[in-house]
């Protein structure tokens, strides 16, 4: 079987991988051509990628890449796995999607497989990318076959990956269901049939804004102590300790990454649309996206505290990534967080090893080595815990520390240096 994947970014180019791995041929088709380049010479651009595997499946022919959707037209089914961003106006933009839609309707031939991986709003596979697809003549579900099956990406985690993650997947008829699984039993070790492409959206759309939910609760009562006078990270150490009926979800200086912030808007959106709206995904919303702000506050009171302003202090913010050990600097509050402290005048500088260089508002931050010494700022703000850096040395060298993700927990700190946490 010959596959196609569209958009070899971090779900395109594990999934890629993945069937390749099994014995399956894939074409990669993707419009960077920087990442057409890098997949044909056997480099990976993903850190859960080991180059090695692209590498191998380069060189045994199992694995191309190109940016000519003609490509399409030798494979049996193809994947979409493109960005699902939202627009200035939290929106959802699904331009992405009809690209790719577009491109597969040029090339749609009979006994095609069809699957939308990318996260979007409940009914668009039924109600854009059929009914595109269908203009061509071809009837879902007996001249070719369409499906939805969420990605489940977790972007640095070490346990969960394509193979052994549970995979959902929706057809638009019965036989689109069983054509799904049928190549998705190649590369995932367990299959979940839904009844519907809708089923399979909303079930994708629950999982992410399920977290978002509980981030904002627990963001929330993380201000809540701080007005109380509590220690919000040992309340939740001590509570997730019942064995029943509770699930730990830490604060953070807000929301990042692709799926997190933006999954539950496409939700809102869609209800709004039907005259319905949210307002568990509204209040998370507007809780999360508020925690940039309220981490500047907290940095300005602490500087305060030490009798310096934020104007013309020194700052250098530890990890600008969303989360720990990752590259990925989408929605990264981090960003926010730091066009704050410029906007009043800060000295800005950053550190981390996964983003060689940083503009934020157009200014280039200065890229700091922590190994290296932290000597001359008057605040390290530590927004991204990354594995790398070495807190200790850290405290050692620093006269004030703000602790955002509870990074310095357990640690002596030294009598010349204070900590302060979300």
């Amino acid at each position: 079987m010959r596959i196609g994947i569209i958009g070899m970014g971090y779900v395109g180019l594990p999934l890629s991988v993945a069937f390749g791995k099994s014995g399956l041929d894939v074409v990669g088709i993707d419009v960077d051509a920087e990442r057409v380049d890098a997949l044909n010479a056997g480099r990976s651009y993903v850190l859960d990628v080991p180059a090695a595997d692209v590498h191998a499946l380069v060189e045994a022919g199992r694995l191309t890449a190109t940016a000519d959707f003609s490509a399409l037209d030798s494979v049996e089914a193809v994947c979409i796995c493109v960005p699902t961003p939202l627009t200035k106006t939290k929106d959802p933009d699904i331009s992405y999607i009809v690209h790719a839609v577009e491109e597969v309707a040029q090339h749609l031939h009979p006994g095609m497989l069809v699957v939308l991986e990318s996260t979007t709003y409940p009914g668009t596979t039924e109600e854009l990318v059929r009914q595109r697809l269908e203009e061509s003549g071809l009837k879902a579900g007996g001249d070719f076959y369409l499906a939805f099956s969420p990605e489940r990406v977790d972007p640095g985690n070490k346990i969960y990956t394509t193979r052994n993650t549970p995979k959902v997947i929706g057809g638009v008829t019965p036989a689109c269901t069983e054509r799904a699984i049928a190549l998705y039993n190649h590369a995932v070790d367990h299959l979940v049939p839904v009844s519907s492409p809708k089923t399979a959206e909303m079930v994708k759309l629950l999982e992410n804004t399920f977290r978002a939910i509980n981030i904002g609760l627990v963001n929330e009562l993380a201000i809540m102590c701080d007005h109380l006078g509590v220690d919000v990270w040992e309340v939740v150490e001590a509570a997730k300790t019942k064995p029943f009926g509770f699930m730990p979800f830490y604060p953070s200086p807000g929301l990042g990454g692709h799926c997190i912030p933006v999954d539950p808007l496409y939700l809102s959106w869609k209800l709004k649309s039907i005259n319905y709206t949210a307002r568990f995904i509204d209040l998370a919303t507007t809780i999360n996206s508020s925690m940039p702000e309220y981490v500047f506050r907290k940095v300005s009171d602490a500087l305060n505290d030490d009798r310096k302003s934020v104007n013309g202090s020194r700052v250098l913010v530890l990890g600008v990534t969303y989360k720990p050990d990752v590259s990925d600097i989408r929605e990264s509050p981090a960003l926010d967080i730091i066009a704050l402290l410029l906007e009043k005048g800060a000295d800005v500088a950053y550190a981390d090893p996964y983003v060689p260089a940083l503009d934020i508002m157009g200014t280039q931050l200065s890229p700091v080595d922590p190994a290296e010494g932290v000597r001359g700022f008057d605040c390290v703000l530590i927004c991204t815990n990354h594995s790398a850096f070495d807190y200790a040395a850290i405290l050692a060298e620093t006269p004030l520390v703000y602790d955002a993700r509870n990074a310095t927990a357990g640690l002596e700190i030294p009598p010349t240096c204070r900590v302060v946490r979300l």
